[in-house]
């Protein structure tokens, strides 16, 4: 199972990307949805990859989130405490791009 959170907004978005946030259905910063990883998912992350982070998710998290994330619904995050590093530059420089399991700890702070 990954996570993916939405880091930035939709201002000056290209379509393309756009449309694929909605599939995802993240529709606004700091949603989050966990999903399954499949080719279809990892298609989608590749064209959304300057907008979000993702990364696997632990199962003390994937349990945290049990009802809501097995529904398939958008989990609505706070902003981090202690903020981002930076939304536009990769993840270790910045916020954006795969996290690994660090993503949990992106989760915990956004909680």
């Amino acid at each position: 199972m990954i996570a993916i959170i939405r880091i930035r907004g939709r201002i000056e978005v290209d379509r393309d990307i756009r449309v694929t946030l909605d599939m995802l259905k993240l529709p606004t910063k700091f949603s989050m949805r966990i999903m399954d990883t499949n080719d279809s998912t990892r298609g989608m992350i590749n064209t959304v990859c300057s907008y979000v982070a993702w990364g696997e998710v632990s199962q003390e998290i994937e349990n945290m989130f049990k009802n809501k994330a097995s529904a398939g619904k958008t989990i609505c995050l706070k902003p981090p405490k202690g903020g981002l590093k930076a939304i536009k530059k990769p993840y270790p420089r910045g916020d954006l791009g795969y996290r690994g399991d660090k993503i949990n700890d992106l989760i915990k702070r956004m909680l």
